[in-house]
Parts: C-alpha cells; structure tokens; sequence
C-alpha cells in the first residue's frame, strides 16, 4: 500500500504510474475521502478533549452525568459516520499498485519485456535433442497417467534418479547461500556495494495462509490462481509460493537497526491452479498444480532496498552459472511486474528439445509497498555503525523514529523447471542424463541418471 502522504503530494504521478500497470485508480475520490476521514477523525478527537476535560470538573451530578452521556453518544454518532468513510478509502486506496521504478519499461503486456542479456552457449547436439518428458517417460522417471488417475490433471509422480536429484539441487543451494563466504563472493564480483554479506537463514514456512494476511501480503489475486481449503469452515488457503507466508513472518514486528537485513530461504512444496493455461505446457512438467520452490526472502533497511534486488539476481545468475544453464534476462514492463512491485526480473533458460527459453525465476522488488500494510518497521539509523563487531552509536537527541522496511523476494530455484533444464541441456544419445558437476556430490559422486 503506498502512503496516503505520498499520494497527496505526487496525485498525477501516481495515477500515471498506475495507468502504465493497466490499474484504474480513482485518485481524486481516495484524496476528497482522505479530507473527509481527516475532517471526522478531527471531529472526534476533539469531543474526547472536552469529554476528558469535563469530567474533571470535580464530584459529578446529576446534570454532569447527562452532559458526559451526550458527549458520549456524540462521539459514538461520529464515529459510526467514520466507518464507511475509512472502509470506502481504505478499500480505494488498497487497489492503487506500488510506483514502478523509472527504469522499468513501459509496457501493455508481456510481450513488451526486454530482453537484458544472454549468457552461456546454447548446446550443441550430433543427434535430434529430445524434450524433457520423452526421455523421463521412457526412463520411468516421471508418470503423469497415473498421477491423473490420483489427483488429476497436472499432477506427477516423480521417481528414481529424479527425486535423488531434486534433493541434490536442495542440498546445493543450502550449501551455497548458507555460506557468507560465498555471498560475499557474489557481491564482489557484481559491485553491488555498501550491502550486507549477511547469509541466507533456511526455513520451512507453512503451506497455509488466513486471507487477511494473504490480502495483507498483496499475493491473494488472482484468487482463481489459488486453492482454498475448507472455504465453509476454515478462512485460509493453501500458498502459491513459498514469498507468500515468509513475507508476513513478521507482521506487526519493529526490528532494531542492527538486526537487518535479515534474509531467509525457504522451501515449499506450493499450489495453483493454473487457471487460463489449459492447453499450455501440457506435457512434461512444466506447468503443475503443485511443485517445489526453494525462494528467498529478505527485510532490509529503505535505502539498501534496491541493492538487494541486484544482489538478489546475482544470486540467481551465480546458480545458474554453476549448473552450466544457458540462460536469458528479462527486464519485465510495467503491465508485467505485478501489482505490489517495483521493479521486476525473469530469468528464462534455454530449452533445446523445445527449442526455445523458458521462465525459471523471478526476482520482485516491492520497496516498503508489503511492509505498509504488514506493519513490519524498522528503528531508528545510529550515526556510527561497525558491521564486524555489530556496535553502534546513536545521535540521542533526535527522536527514535520508525520506517517501514523494504521487501524482496526472488526464486532460488523451481526444482520442476530446473530438472526440466538439466535433463534437456545434459541429454546423451543413450538417453541418459548427465549430472552437472556442481551437484554431483550431493549425489554421492553420481556422474549420470
């Protein structure tokens, strides 16, 4: 949610920037309803002040009594006047999206996402590549018919080799952003400065989430993407990516400046209903009802906000690197990045067997847009600070002070897509698959599956 002050101040700019979204937003009826609020809440703080001060007005009597009920009920009257005003502007204020960054591309669909660069060469094959579920079905490494018969469509058993490999790609990217060393590296090479080496701390979230926080974390929509469970009895859903119950881990909470940023891995297995798709990716394993995400999440203070962003898909380029996948990065445009981001980033790897890039990752960047209706805060900036031994000085005579932080997520990897890409770039003529050297000690030396 952007802040109402902001919105005063920057009316056209905003409903510019929401415009490029594809949001119609009614800026001049949230700013008169924005006056109204003012002017009731005014209304009513005001009758509180004379309530207070007449009912120090010594011993009460019967006329004392009378008038302090009046006041009473005038204050209840106002502030039954309040409720649809706030409701009708928080709702109208709720639906305007986060402000794309300036370099973001302006855009009507996806079909106006740039291209940034590509990295790694494409495969080259002295026999006709196959697609990743001609050479897993022939294996009994995937089996969709019978998972159908389960649980539908969209749904697979996987099996054998493939699932020791998922856990080797699980196993290598712990391994990996657990380590400060090797995020101090990546900082390093990128030049992304000033930026904490912090390492990533790993999380199992849960699958569920209430509607108020999801709503709270901006993800809930489109609602026919989600799956709710229980909807007679039970107000939650299950989650569609791991970000989405990491993000609220801490609603409400007021960190210290020294405790950021704090950044979390999380793994999921994680639901949606792909609705719209039918029809596409229908083979293989492309697009499922469930898959397993490793995703990263981080709390930062404002002003390293968008440093964490860049270090956020240097990560995702480092992995990738360190597999061998070719890949591409796409800068996405503003009716693309989504509704609470600033900024948005899509790294695509290249298929051989469909002979085309494929989504892989996305890197969001919401600046304080979650965190406004979160309520997740951040203290005050000491005037000294020393990253080694964690002291700091703060200036005692200004007022502690509060920011909302800034919020990041982006996919580590989606071990589905992921295999889907080794299977296809690592394919032999046999029909077997090697192992990228990266994750072959996380297979116990297997060189092949």
């Amino acid at each position: 949610m952007l802040d109402i002050q902001f919105i005063r101040d920057n009316a056209e700019l905003v409903a510019e920037k929401a415009k490029q979204k594809g949001y119609k937003v009614d800026i001049p009826k949230i700013l008169e309803l924005d006056k109204q609020r003012k002017s009731k809440l005014l209304e009513i703080e005001a009758q509180r002040s004379v309530s207070k001060a007449y009912a120090k007005q010594g011993k009460p009597d019967e006329s004392h009594i009378a008038v302090a009920r009046e006041l009473r009920q005038k204050i209840k009257n106002l502030e039954v006047e309040l409720g649809p005003i706030e409701e009708e502007f928080i709702g109208l204020l709720k639906a305007v999206p986060n402000m794309s960054l300036d370099d973001v591309p302006v855009g009507e669909s996806e079909g106006d996402n740039q291209v940034a660069k590509k990295v790694g060469e494409l495969p080259k094959f002295d026999f006709e590549p196959k697609t990743h579920w001609q050479i897993a079905e022939e294996r009994g490494l995937i089996d969709k018919e019978r998972a159908a018969r389960v649980a539908g469509s969209r749904f697979a058993y996987i099996k054998g080799d493939l699932v020791k490999l998922q856990f080797a790609i699980i196993q290598f990217v712990l391994a990996e952003l657990t380590n400060e060393e090797t995020i101090k590296k990546i900082i390093q090479v990128n030049r992304i400065e000033g930026i904490s080496s912090a390492p990533f701390i790993p999380v199992l979230p849960p699958y569920m989430i209430r509607t108020e926080v999801y709503d709270a974390m901006d993800r809930l929509e489109p609602r026919d993407e989600r799956y709710r469970v229980g909807a007679d009895k039970d107000d939650i859903w299950l989650q569609g990516s791991a970000e989405h119950t990491l993000g609220p881990m801490h609603m409400g909470e007021r960190f210290s400046w020294t405790e950021l940023p704090i950044r979390y891995l999380g793994y999921a297995t994680s639901f949606r209903r792909e609705a719209g798709t039918y029809g596409k990716d229908t083979e293989g394993i492309i697009r499922m009802h469930q898959f397993d995400k490793l995703e990263m999440e981080s709390f930062t203070h404002p002003e390293f906000g968008l440093k964490e962003h860049l270090l956020f898909i240097a990560i995702q380029e480092y992995l990738m690197e360190q597999l061998g996948l070719p890949y591409q990065v796409i800068q996405k445009c503003t009716a693309d990045i989504g509704k609470p981001n600033a900024r948005g980033i899509d790294i695509e790897v290249w298929l051989p067997g469909q002979n085309k890039y494929v989504e892989t990752h996305t890197a969001d960047y919401m600046t304080d847009y979650q965190a406004r209706r979160l309520g997740t805060k951040v203290g005050q900036k000491p005037q000294a600070f020393d990253s080694r031994s964690g002291a700091a000085e703060f200036n005692t005579n200004s007022p502690p002070g509060l920011e909302f932080v800034h919020t990041n997520d982006a996919t580590a990897f989606a071990l589905g897509r992921t295999m889907v890409a080794v299977i296809e770039n690592y394919q032999q003529v046999d029909g077997k698959v090697q192992i990228p050297s990266a994750l072959r000690p996380y297979m116990g030396g297997q060189a092949n599956i």
